[in-house]
């Protein structure tokens, strides 16, 4: 036998941390420890190949690393030790280390002329303390950063005001004030205000354990609990006890009403498991910090807040004003633990466009928990917060068909879009996702009838919300960076749907459709020509030339790129192994570059040939090197059992004759029924100069 191929708010509802800091280290999962340790062992190299100067450092974010084992890296940078606001980048890898493509906010510089301010300190701080909404602080304090999110590179004060609004909700501000001029660059609040009434889902079943005491507690499988904070909660800070585990005799919690205080933990828990259970069963997320551990839920957090909140390492609910209702709905769980997603992968910022898309991202997956639950009691829809009925008429507070029916969100993107509200901002993205899933026009779901226009008159097909959740997922983790605009989402989910599904796929044309339709203008990515998710490196007109990502950008027949251990690779553990069956078989491999016209062009490759046929005059196994251009196939290499003799050759041959020209480089292995013959080929390339 041949060898085997081994956080934003939910609007006028709810509230959420959106944090700016310094990300922490990768969550300690074994294949996450890993993954960091490959990268972190790779920062120099990806520093050098990047190249940054010496006064620029790369913090590690998070690593994610796809099947065929290509990797995107998510840097945070300093620049002479000060964090750089919006500096990161992601830095897209082949197996073997090749760097393609790079992702970066604005024009990705970070040196400015002087890192000593100009502008009085104690200005900075009474600025920032102008730009927030706190009538009450309970701390103060500013830092010097290099803010870099927008525009050129300017040295900043990150002014941090922490203190509580008027209704009683916790403020965390950062204001980034021009250290030489004193122009306030950008604002960012890491918890959303809102006002919101209680929710329930009826009778549930949700995760519970035995209790070491006796009897049960609110405590599933993979970690997620409940705990009563018995309105203790500090809404100066956000801060609180954790609160006391909800215990139970029976394991029947709740009665349904506020009078039960664990019905509102019934509510809170169900949000959390299904959420969890939707990352991880859907999406291969273990979680929100992807190693596996569940999260925190506090109810009854303080007294007379009208809110909840996700502040970075837990859900805290407030019982709404006089505590009569407490701000709890599957779809609200859905959407602000899908801001403590979105702050461990892009870590998307809370103004601008990156704003929108951070709020949006949140709508898009609380509304995927609600498919993924499919609850009876709260029906599946493309509406946000429909259960709230904040406003006392059964109005949502958001539309995702036509988010402008809310009377501020927009349903078309422009260019002044990011001045908005971030829940107002958000309207296009919605738009863009509910049109990917149902397509445009009136239909009727679930008994909701919609109705989506399209910004340039066009007619979308639906391919399903399942798969435009997939390709928004892959594009927030492997695409975006924290002040990524609308113009980067649509290029990120493009090339997304080109990874996941085909440049040719109905998948990627109807994504590109409906952004399209939203009016993102078009960038670099399109599914006709078909952006590159792995494009060539160097001077080498080959993608993949060492085969360090498997069968990537090669075609032909199953098998031939491997890394078992029957055969060793010139460099790497990849390689190009035809024949070596011992029975009749024939297998090639090829791949198709376009040669620039006037140039010349050289392919290289090494190859390494041994043989069980006892003959060296009589060719009984057979290799050729062929290039197809135009119809014509032409012999450039032939090989046989003839030329056996265990040992690497490099070989190079002429391609010049096709400057100008596609050609299709393919290795063409027949072999007979009896005694093997092994061609090993490593180290491609063709190169024109």
């Amino acid at each position: 036998m041949k060898k085997s191929v081994t956080s934003g708010a939910l609007g006028a509802a709810l509230v959420t941390a959106v944090c700016m800091s310094m990300p922490p280290a990768l969550a300690s999962n074994p294949s996450a420890i890993q993954h960091a340790t490959t990268a972190k062992a790779s920062i120099n190299a990806d520093h050098d190949a990047l190249g940054l100067g010496s006064d620029e450092k790369l913090v590690l974010r998070n690593v994610v690393t796809d099947k065929n084992g290509s990797t995107h890296v998510h840097y945070e940078r300093t620049y002479k030790g000060l964090q750089v606001v919006g500096g990161d980048l992601i830095v897209t890898k082949s197996k073997s280390g090749h760097v393609g493509k790079i992702r970066k906010n604005a024009s990705g510089k970070v040196a400015v002329t002087s890192v000593t301010p100009t502008y009085s300190q104690t200005e900075a701080k009474a600025t920032g303390r102008r730009h927030t909404d706190a009538v009450k602080t309970s701390k103060k304090d500013s830092t010097l950063v290099i803010f870099a999110g927008k525009g050129a590179p300017r040295l900043a004060y990150d002014v941090y005001v922490e203190g509580v609004r008027a209704d009683k909700v916790p403020t965390r501000t950062h204001t980034y004030v021009d250290a030489h001029n004193g122009k306030v660059l950008a604002v960012d609040d890491e918890i959303e205000t809102g006002t919101g009434r209680s929710i329930y889902v009826g009778d549930v079943t949700i995760g519970t354990k035995a209790h070491s005491g006796g009897g049960y507690e609110m405590t599933d499988a993979a970690g997620n609990y409940t705990t009563d904070v018995h309105n203790q909660g500090d809404p100066n800070t956000g801060t609180g006890p954790a609160g006391d585990l909800f215990l139970d005799s029976d394991d029947a919690w709740g009665n349904g009403s506020n009078s039960d205080r664990a019905s509102a933990a019934v509510d809170a828990q169900y949000g959390a498991e299904k959420t969890f259970d939707y990352y991880k069963n859907v999406l291969g997320r273990n979680g929100i910090w992807n190693d596996g551990r569940g999260s925190r839920s506090r109810v009854h957090f303080a007294d007379g807040m009208a809110n909840a909140f996700w502040d970075g390492q837990q859900m805290s609910y407030g019982d709404g004003t006089n505590n009569a209702h407490p701000v709890l709905a599957l779809d609200v769980a859905g959407h602000e633990m899908s801001h403590g997603v979105t702050e461990n992968t892009a870590g998307l910022v809370y103004y601008g466009d990156a704003g929108g898309l951070n709020e949006a991202n949140s709508d898009i997956f609380g509304t995927a928990v609600e498919w993924y639950a499919n609850n009876t009691a709260d029906t599946p829809d493309y509406l946000i917060g429909e259960k709230v009925d904040l406003f006392g008429n059964g109005a949502p507070l958001r539309y995702m068909d036509k988010p402008s029916k809310d009377g501020a969100s927009k349903d078309c993107w422009s260019s002044t879009l990011g001045n908005l509200d971030p829940h107002y901002s958000s309207g296009p993205l919605n738009h863009w996702y509910y049109l990917a899933s149902e397509g445009s026009g009136a239909k009727t779901i679930n008994g909701v009838s919609y109705n989506s226009p399209t910004c340039n008159s066009s007619t979308v097909t639906g391919i399903g919300h399942d798969k435009a959740e997939k390709i928004w997922f892959r594009t927030l983790t492997t695409k975006l960076t924290s002040n990524s605009n609308y113009k980067a989402a649509r290029e990120g989910a493009i090339t997304s749907a080109i990874e996941l599904y085909g440049a040719s796929s109905a998948e990627c044309k109807t994504v590109e459709a409906s952004f399209n339709a939203i009016a993102v203008p078009a960038g670099s990515a399109s599914c006709e020509g078909g952006s590159d998710p792995n494009p060539p490196t160097g001077d080498n007109l080959l993608k993949n030339p060492g085969f360090e990502s498997g069968a990537v950008d090669w075609t032909g027949t199953a098998g031939p790129i491997t890394n078992n251990s029957g055969r060793a690779a010139h460099t790497g553990s990849w390689k190009m192994w035809l024949g070596g069956n011992g029975q009749t078989a024939s297998e090639n491999e090829s791949q198709t570059v376009s040669i620039p016209a006037g140039s010349s062009a050289t392919l290289s490759y090494w190859v390494r040939i041994d043989s069980s046929e006892s003959s060296r005059s009589y060719a009984y196994d057979k290799m050729q090197v062929q290039a197809v251009s135009g119809g014509t196939t032409t012999v450039l290499k032939s090989y046989s059992n003839v030329n056996a003799d265990n040992t690497w050759h490099q070989v190079s041959v002429d391609l010049s004759a096709y400057a100008g020209k596609s050609v299709t480089l393919k290795f063409v292995m027949n072999e007979d029924s009896y005694l093997q013959t092994s061609f090993v080929v490593d180290d491609t390339s063709i190169t024109a100069k």
